[in-house]
Formats: structure tokens, sequence, C-alpha cells
């Protein structure tokens, strides 16, 4: 069940990541002052991060162990810590000196790496493991 949960989740965060990826697009390519709406949305993208990993820990102690997991497990490390770094470094900023540059760059960051995770256990994107 916590399998499916795993399984499942993982369309939530990559919309997570595509909303947070577009925002951020609109916001630095149309020059626009930066809104709280995008720190709230970056910080729900890495929520939702954070429990997919929690989960994927869980399903990793609870099913059987194979050698594809090591890669997906690192790159899903690396798709968390980008998405946590962005929004910590982003948050520290004074208001005057936030951008949608780094929400940019850092949500394309996870994206990749979470689609390069996906893809380490053999599966697709948009596959269901149901």
């Amino acid at each position: 069940m916590l399998f499916a949960a795993h399984s499942g989740l993982r369309f939530l965060v990559l919309v997570g990541a595509l909303f947070v990826v577009l925002y951020a697009a609109v916001g630095f390519f149309g020059k626009r002052e930066y809104s709280s709406a995008m720190a709230r949305l970056a910080a729900v993208f890495t929520g939702l991060m954070h429990l997919q990993l929690l989960t994927g820990f869980i399903v990793l102690f609870t099913r059987p162990f194979y050698t594809a997991i090591i890669g997906h497990l690192f790159t899903m490390l690396l798709a968390a810590a980008v998405a946590q770094f962005t929004t910590s470094v982003v948050k520290r900023r004074p208001q005057e000196a936030k951008s949608y540059g780094p929400h940019l760059v850092g949500g394309l960051l996870a994206l990749v790496f979470m689609v390069a995770g996906i893809l380490a256990i053999g599966r697709g994107v948009l596959e269901s493991t149901m």
C-alpha cells in the first residue's frame, strides 16, 4: 500500500515542479516583481518533495532491494536538496533582492533529477506502476 502511495505521489510532485517552473518563468521573463505566491508555491513543492522522500525511505526498507534503487535514491536526494536549497536561499534574501531566477533554475534542476531518478529504476515518467 505504501508503495502505491509513493508511486502515486510522484505525479503530484511532478505537477508541483511544473507549476514552480512555469510560475517562475512567467515572473522571470515578464520581469515581474517577486510575489509571495511564488514563495508559497515553492514551499508546497519542497514539502511534497520531502513527503515523497519520506515515503521512499519507508518503501526502501519494506520491499526487496535491487541495484537500480541506488541510482534512484541518489538522484531523488539531489532533487530534494536542490528544491530545499533554492527555497531556503530565496527565503533568506531581503524582499528587494528576491527574484524568480533561482526558482526557475532550481525547479528545472529538481525536475531533471526527478525524471532521471524515475528512469533509473526502469519506469517511464508517466507510466503507472499499478
